[in-house]
């Protein structure tokens, strides 16, 4: 690959990168101000914005470690032909940011905080609360792990090690990511609406996972080498996942769903809502 090359692919992954995080992180936007809006969170599942903090909570500590630690990347590295993670700083500028956004999409569900009038179930459901637990203690185990092969001083990075953490913290976000979407699609089923769920975001998000995926693509051919990708789960699996769960969700805002509904039940055990656009 001669220079020239070389600089326009490294100019075309930053631009894909910076487009994706602007992307993404404005995603977080629509959702909370349709919610001050309506004050009100009917529409949206309580399940959905918890999950949010867990899994980018977990994605942000992984990449702050990739990006910054030096012991992180030289296991990295010996794992991986001498290779450098394919993290980069945007994608540590968006997990800061999306915390900070989801955190306050969550405490929306907070009458005491917002005022606002709340779905029936204020409370996650029983399987997306194991789910939690079951991240913390899975972290917890990979450590116990690591401390019983090697130690928390000197490790070495082909037995267990500290990257180890980091990628089970990369896959806590993607199991997160992937179950996140199902109560929220089946409110929308069970409601036959998606009324008081934003389809901006999902625009924003699909827009933000294909250049994602871009990026990662362009930065694993930069350097002659697929386990760019295979090395980084987190990001590639992140992008398939979240990009089909878009079209799912714009399947059922513009196709099945796209007739306005008077009268729509948030759930069988719930009054009626009001009609789109009033508050009850």
């Amino acid at each position: 690959m001669d220079e020239q090359t070389a600089q326009f692919l490294r100019a075309l992954s930053r631009l894909c990168g910076w487009i994706y995080t602007l992307s993404w992180s404005a995603s977080f936007y629509p959702q909370p101000l349709l919610n001050w809006k309506r004050k009100s969170t009917h529409g949206l599942a309580i399940d959905f914005p918890l999950l949010n903090v867990v899994g980018f909570t977990s994605y942000t500590i992984s990449t702050a470690c990739f990006l910054t630690s030096r012991v992180v990347r030289e296991q990295y590295a010996a794992r991986h032909h001498g290779l450098e993670p394919t993290v980069r700083l945007n994608d540590l500028v968006f997990g800061v940011h999306a915390i900070i956004l989801v955190t306050l999409t969550y405490t929306q569900f907070y009458p005491m905080l917002w005022r606002f009038q709340v779905s029936w179930r204020q409370r996650a459901s029983a399987p997306v609360v194991g789910l939690c637990w079951g991240c913390f203690l899975s972290v917890i185990v990979v450590m116990l792990l690591i401390w019983y092969r090697n130690g928390f001083g000197h490790q070495q990075a082909l037995d267990w090690a500290w990257i180890d953490i980091l990628y089970t913290l990369g896959y806590i976000k993607l199991v997160v990511t992937f179950v996140k979407y199902i109560p929220q699609a089946f409110v929308n089923f069970k409601r036959k609406s998606t009324e008081g769920w934003s389809i901006y975001q999902i625009l924003f998000d699909l827009t933000g996972g294909v250049l994602s995926m871009v990026q990662l693509v362009i930065d694993a051919s930069f350097q002659s080498d697929w386990s760019g990708i295979t090395g980084n789960p987190l990001k590639f699996g992140l992008s398939v996942v979240s990009t089909a769960f878009d079209l799912l969700f714009m399947v059922q805002h513009y196709l099945l769903y796209r007739s306005p509904v008077g009268q729509v039940k948030d759930s069988e055990h719930e009054p009626l809502l009001a009609e789109p656009g009033q508050v009850t």
